[in-house]
C-alpha cells in the first residue's frame, strides 16, 4: 500500500444545527491527485479547513504526515503548514504588492534565512513553473484571472511543500484557462511528487486530474473510486454529477 500523508477517520463538524460533516473517513496517497466531489455547500471547503487547522472540527481525527492535527501548537502548526500549501478559491494574493513580493511573503513569513540571491531564485523559479516569469514586477490588478491564480499556485510552491490542498481552483475562470490550470496542477505533481487533495465540481477537470474521486454526500464520504469507474454508476446520487 502506498504511503498514506492524510488520514482523517469520524471527522465531525456542525455548524448550529446545521451539521455540515458527520463521521467522514478519508485517505490521501502520497503521490497522489484525489478530489473531492459533492453539491455546493456539501462541507468541501469545511474538510481541507480542518486539515490545515483553520476550522477546529467537532470529533474525529486528523493526521498529516504522520502528526495529529489537534494535538498540535501553534508554532507546530505552522512548521507544519510549511509542508502543506493551501492555495484558496479567491487567491488570496495581497494587492498593494507586487508579483515578486507576494511571493517573498511566506518566506519572511516563516523566517526563512535566505540572502537576497536566494529569495530572488526561488522567486523566479516559482514563477517559471507556472510560465509566468514576464510578471515578476507587475501588480495583481494588471493581471488575468487565470495568471492570478497561477501567480497564487507559485506562491503554493515557493516553500516547496509535500502536499498541497486546492479549493476550487478553476472557478470563474473560462474552459481554455481552467483546462490550463487542470494540465498545471498535473504537470507540478509529475515534477515534485506532490500529494494534493483538489475540491472541485469543474467536471473537466475533475477528470483531467484525478487519480481518485471520493464522493461527499451527506456529511460522509459515500463512495470512492476513479473517473471511469464512477461515471458509469447507476446510482441515483452519484449519476447526475457525470452528465
Amino acid at each position: 500500500m502506498k504511503d498514506e500523508v492524510i488520514k482523517i477517520e469520524g471527522l465531525s463538524k456542525s455548524f448550529g444545527a446545521n451539521k455540515v460533516l458527520d463521521h467522514l473517513n478519508l485517505t490521501l496517497h502520497r503521490g497522489e491527485n484525489l478530489v473531492v466531489l459533492g453539491k455546493s455547500g456539501s462541507g468541501k471547503s469545511v474538510l481541507i479547513k480542518c486539515i490545515i487547522g483553520l476550522i477546529d472540527p467537532d470529533r474525529g481525527r486528523i493526521r498529516v504526515l504522520g502528526k495529529d492535527v489537534q494535538t498540535l501548537n501553534h508554532l507546530q502548526l505552522d512548521h507544519l503548514r510549511v509542508k502543506v500549501a493551501f492555495l484558496f478559491q479567491s487567491n488570496a494574493l495581497y494587492d498593494s504588492m507586487t508579483v515578486r513580493e507576494n511571493l517573498e511573503f511566506p518566506l519572511r513569513r516563516h523566517s526563512f534565512q535566505l540572502n537576497a540571491s536566494e529569495v530572488d531564485e526561488m522567486v523566479m523559479e516559482a514563477l517559471e513553473n507556472v510560465g509566468l516569469k514576464h510578471t515578476v514586477d507587475m501588480m495583481p490588478a494588471d493581471l488575468s484571472g487565470g495568471m492570478r491564480k497561477r501567480i497564487a499556485l507559485a506562491r503554493t510552491l515557493i516553500l516547496k511543500p509535500e502536499i498541497i490542498l486546492y479549493d476550487e481552483p478553476t472557478t470563474g475562470l473560462d474552459p481554455i484557462t481552467s483546462l490550463e490550470i487542470s494540465q498545471l496542477i498535473n504537470q507540478i505533481r509529475d515534477k515534485y511528487q506532490t500529494s494534493s487533495i483538489i475540491i472541485s465540481h469543474d467536471m473537466h477537470c475533475v477528470k483531467t486530474v484525478a487519480h481518485r474521486i471520493a464522493m461527499l454526500i451527506d456529511g460522509k464520504c459515500y463512495t470512492e473510486g476513479t473517473y471511469e469507474e464512477l461515471s458509469v454508476s447507476d446510482d441515483p446520487k452519484i449519476k447526475p454529477f457525470f452528465y
